[in-house]
């Protein structure tokens, strides 16, 4: 998210100084690489590097005396007990209280429970001493999809900003601004995009900013959830998941987006903001009960899918298990929390010979899973395999010739975690298929 935010300010025309602890990191944003996947995001740091508009640093202290705006952009992961560890929020503030040599406005764009800005505000002003700057703290949450971050930086449909003064508003309608005008020159399209509507740009209280991203997310989940449970109930009636979602989803009320069965969601942001979520609304005697079930149906997807792994296998320990996918989605290397590394793990416990593959998320997944064997090639997964489980919807796997990959597997199985693939034209090829809410 801070790299994404800071490319595409640059490529807006502003100009951005990025800092981060990881010396590495910043190295290799220096000599040209880029540390994370992310679609467009080479080329937007690529273009915005030529015209002299981003540079990298590891002196934040630099970074911050740079800074007319400092987008805090550091984690918040959750503690324990689920709520949101703001350490890192709280270390930052200490660093801007004692580097800052003028006004600053402070952008909160990491994911906090409402009221933290209020606490970055009184934690600025106690760090400083009482000085005679000023500091103008804003809450900007991000709605950016890993995968598709860059396009929806550029194509919003909605930019909020929470602030406590008009000035502060008036600064960040400006820094906005360019991604706003409808003549601006989106990178990803070499043109103006005037056909694509822009999103609102909504100003509201700092508290109110807060929930809007914890309430966002959470909802989302929500229907995830909520499809994965009609998912169950159309395997026991013998329904078809699908075309009950779909049908819901031409309802303009429900919309169709995240009414997709299969193995829950992971990622760092929904598994994470839904139990800060439910931790804030406890702490003011709000007991969030419906994002709780949420929650729980979420863990047992993993236990349906190893259920229909172990039905249709019958012995798992010995068997050659081809895993495709092991990002919690498709177009990321991201694997934080991502359902297929629970799978794996699972069914390493059980005897299982585990080979893997990904377009992307391989060597994040080889630090994390000993014991696994990774190919680069789908089809080298595939070869001698009992099964092949199908973890992301990565579309180079919905691509695959399953014709080929049928000879090359020891038994023609498929365990479909994601729905990619049509059960008919599976069992046409010769499959013996199984997916979520489909019978």
């Amino acid at each position: 998210m801070g790299l994404v935010t800071g490319a595409c300010l640059a490529e807006a025309g502003h100009e951005v100084m990025c800092t981060d602890i990881d010396a590495g990191r910043i190295a290799q944003l220096n000599a040209g690489g880029v540390p994370i996947y992310e679609e467009h995001l080479d080329e937007v740091l690529a273009s915005a590097h030529k015209a002299g508009r981003i540079s990298y640093t590891t002196d934040t202290g630099e970074a911050i005396r740079f800074g007319d705006a400092i987008f805090i952009c550091v984690g918040t992961p959750p503690r324990e007990d689920g709520s949101a560890d703001l350490s890192a929020i709280d270390h930052v503030a200490q660093q801007i209280a004692a580097e800052a040599k003028n006004s600053k406005i402070v952008v909160e764009k990491s994911t906090v429970p409402a009221r933290t800005g209020q606490e970055l505000k009184r934690a600025l002003e106690a760090y400083s001493r009482g000085g005679n700057i000023k500091f103008s703290v804003v809450s900007n949450p991000e709605f950016l999809r890993e995968g598709t971050a860059v396009y929806d930086f550029f194509h919003p449909d909605r930019i909020v900003v929470g602030v406590d003064n008009e000035a502060a508003s008036d600064k960040m309608r400006e820094i906005y601004k360019p991604i706003l005008d409808k003549r601006f020159k989106c990178p990803l399209h070499k043109n103006a995009c005037p056909s694509e509507p822009k999103g609102e740009f909504l100003v509201t209280t700092i508290n109110s900013a807060e929930l809007i991203k914890h309430a966002s997310n959470s909802f989302l989940a929500l229907k995830i959830s909520y499809a994965n449970v009609i998912a169950d109930l159309c395997e026991k009636l013998d329904g078809n998941v699908e075309q009950v979602t779909h049908a819901m989803g031409l309802d303009p009320r429900i919309g169709g987006q995240f009414l997709k069965a299969g193995l829950g969601f992971g990622g760092f942001c929904f598994p994470k903001d839904i139990q800060a979520f439910i931790q804030l609304s406890a702490s003011v005697g709000i007991d969030f009960e419906i994002l709780k079930a949420a929650e729980n149906v979420n863990k047992e997807r993993i236990e349906r899918f190893l259920e229909k792994v172990n039905k249709a296998l019958w012995v798992v320990k010995g068997k050659r298990l081809a895993v495709l996918g092991l990002a919690f989605k498709a177009n990321t290397d991201d694997i934080r929390f991502a359902p297929a590394i629970d799978v794996i793990r699972r069914l390493l416990e059980e005897g299982a010979q585990i080979h893997a593959t990904d377009p992307e998320a391989v060597e994040k997944a080889r630090k994390v899973l000993p014991g696994v064997t990774f190919h680069s090639d789908p089809y080298e997964t595939l070869k001698d395999a009992h099964a092949a489980l199908v973890c992301t919807e990565w579309r180079v796997f919905k691509n695959l010739d399953w014709e080929r990959a049928g000879k090359l597997m020891a038994r023609k199985l498929v365990v479909d975690g994601r729905n990619l693939f049509s059960p008919q034209k599976m069992a046409d090829l010769g499959f013996e298929y199984h997916s979520f809410g489909r019978v």
